[in-house]
C-alpha cells in the first residue's frame, strides 16, 4: 500500500514538474505579432500553442537554402503572409509526433508496436503537411491560370477607358471575383506602394506564379512600356491568346478523360456487370447439369 502511495505521489510530482517546465518553455518564446499577417491554416491554428516553442527550437537548424526553397513553396501556395518557414516545419514535426502518439494509444491494448511501424507512422505524419502544401499550390496555380483571361479583359477595358496601368490593376483587383489572381494583383499594388518599381513588382508576380502565360503577359507589358507602345491592343491580344490556351487545355483534358476512366472500368465496373449478367446463366446451367 505504501509503495503504491509513493508511486502515485511521484507520478503526480513528475507531471507537475513536466507541466511547469512546458509552461516555462512556452512562456519564454516571444509572442508573435500577427496584426499584419493572414489567418493561419486550421492545423497550425490548432497547434499554435505548442508550435511556437518547436519553431523556436527548429528554426536555427534550417539552412539558408532550405529556407529559400520552403519560402518559395509557401509563396506558390499563397501562404507567405500566413505561415513562416519555421512555423511550417514545426507543424510538420507536430503532425509526425501526433500520428506516432495516436498509433501508440490505439495499439496500447496489444503492446508496443514494432519500431519500423513507428518510423513509418512518423514519416507518414510528416508527409501529410507537405502533400497538402503541394496540392494547395497546384490548385492555386490552376485557379490563377483559369482567371487570368478575365482579369486581362478588365485591365484592357480600364486602360482603354483612360486609366494608367497601375489604376487598371487596382480596378481589376477591386472589381474581380475573389480568388488567388486578385490576391496576386493586390500583392503587386502593395509592393508598388511600398516603393518598389512597377516593373520589378510585375516580374516578381511572374516569378511567384511560375506560369508561362503570366510570364508572357508581363514580358509583353514591360516591352510595350519600354517602347512607348499602346497597351490596349497588346493586352487585348494577350487576353485572346490566354482564352484560346484555356480552351485548348480543356479539350486536352476532355480527350484524356476516357483513358483515365479505363482502369476504373476494367477493375470495378466491368467485373460487377459481368457478375450480374452471367450469374443467373451459370446458375441455370449448373442446375440443369450442363456444367456438372
Amino acid at each position: 500500500m505504501i509503495e503504491l502511495l509513493v508511486a502515485a505521489i511521484a507520478l503526480v510530482a513528475a507531471t507537475v514538474l513536466l507541466l511547469g517546465w512546458l509552461h516555462h518553455v512556452i512562456a519564454a518564446v516571444p509572442a508573435e505579432d500577427r496584426a499584419w499577417r493572414d489567418p493561419p491554416p486550421t492545423w497550425w491554428r490548432w497547434t499554435g500553442w505548442c508550435a511556437r516553442p518547436v519553431a523556436a527550437w527548429i528554426g536555427p537548424l534550417l539552412s539558408r537554402s532550405t529556407r529559400m526553397r520552403l519560402l518559395d513553396r509557401l509563396r506558390r501556395a499563397g501562404l507567405e503572409y500566413a505561415l513562416t518557414v519555421d512555423q511550417f516545419v514545426a507543424g510538420t514535426a507536430i503532425a509526425s509526433m501526433s500520428l506516432v502518439l495516436l498509433l501508440l494509444v490505439l495499439h496500447a491494448p496489444l503492446g508496443l508496436p514494432a519500431p519500423v511501424v513507428l518510423l513509418l507512422a512518423a514519416a507518414a505524419g510528416g508527409a501529410i503537411p507537405w502533400t497538402w502544401l503541394r496540392d494547395r499550390a497546384e490548385r492555386r496555380t490552376r485557379r490563377i491560370e483559369t482567371a487570368l483571361p478575365f482579369y486581362l479583359d478588365v485591365i484592357t477595358l480600364a486602360i482603354e477607358g483612360g486609366a494608367n496601368l497601375t489604376g487598371a490593376l487596382q480596378h481589376a483587383a477591386d472589381s474581380g471575383p475573389p480568388g488567388p489572381m486578385g490576391e496576386e494583383l493586390q500583392r503587386v499594388l502593395r509592393d508598388v506602394r511600398a516603393g518598389r518599381t512597377r516593373a520589378d513588382s510585375l516580374r516578381n508576380l511572374a516569378e511567384r506564379t511560375r506560369l508561362p502565360s503570366m510570364s508572357s503577359w508581363v514580358s509583353a507589358v514591360l516591352a510595350a512600356e519600354r517602347q512607348g507602345s499602346s497597351l490596349g491592343p497588346i493586352l487585348r491580344a494577350q487576353a485572346e491568346q490566354r482564352r484560346t490556351e484555356r480552351f485548348l487545355r480543356a479539350e486536352e483534358l476532355a480527350m484524356k478523360a476516357p483513358v483515365k476512366m479505363l482502369f476504373p472500368l476494367m477493375t470495378c465496373i466491368f467485373p460487377c456487370t459481368f457478375l450480374i449478367v452471367f450469374f443467373p446463366v451459370v446458375t441455370r446451367l449448373v442446375n440443369e447439369g450442363i456444367l456438372g
